[in-house]
């Protein structure tokens, strides 16, 4: 059981470390949210949807899904187009300067609907939960495959939790804009070069 936790907390800590576009636009949104509790709606979002996708890996539904062909193809071209999408939105938006303004700060509703895009549209993360999560998980059975599977929904939950407090100090250190406004710039340069790699990968 302990060796299931242990191996859980690294594994998914490995995968959600690097800087990704979920990891990217939780952060902005900590960051740009005039409150703490207004970026809550993007974090539980992408908590939520990392929930669900580890808990279809550990189930080996997502592997039944993903096994047909055309699905993978659809799945692939949509997260493309809405990467493209999401950076020049991203590019193109500037930062709040002056209380009032809006900049990237986007509403609960708008954070939910993009939270959910950038997590279950980003083949790259989907295939990642499914090829590393999905296929540790069968080293384990019973109670041990269930601790492995909670171990990593944890380290989900506590790291954009993380991620959308350390982006709101950002963001009250940030008086004059200019981080967030560079942050946007790299942000959309990050989307634009996971789509590159997802359209090499067609």
């Amino acid at each position: 059981m302990f060796e299931a936790i242990i191996h859980g907390f690294i594994l998914a800590f490995g995968l959600i470390l690097p800087l990704g576009v979920q990891n990217v636009f939780v952060f902005n949104q900590g960051a740009t949210q005039a409150r703490f509790l207004g970026a809550l709606p993007v974090i539980i979002t992408a908590a939520i949807c990392d929930t669900l996708l580890i808990s279809l890996a550990v189930l080996g539904v997502s592997v039944v899904v993903l096994d047909y062909d055309w699905l993978r193809m659809l799945l692939l071209f949509a997260g493309i187009l809405f990467l493209i999408y999401m950076g020049f939105v991203t590019w193109n938006s500037k930062p709040a300067m002056n209380e009032g303004e809006s900049g990237i700060s986007f509403s609960p509703k708008k954070q939910v609907i993009f939270a959910m895009s950038v997590s279950l549209l980003n083949p790259h993360a989907i295939l990642d939960t499914i090829g590393v999560i999905g296929t540790s998980s069968l080293a384990y059975l019973g109670f041990e495959k269930l601790a492995f599977a909670i171990t990593c929904i944890l380290v989900s939950w506590l790291w954009f939790l993380g991620l959308g407090i350390v982006g709101r100090m950002s963001g009250r250190l940030d008086q004059s804009g200019r981080f967030l406004l560079i942050l946007n710039k790299i942000s959309a340069i990050v989307m634009w070069g996971t789509a590159i790699y997802i359209g090499v990968t067609l």
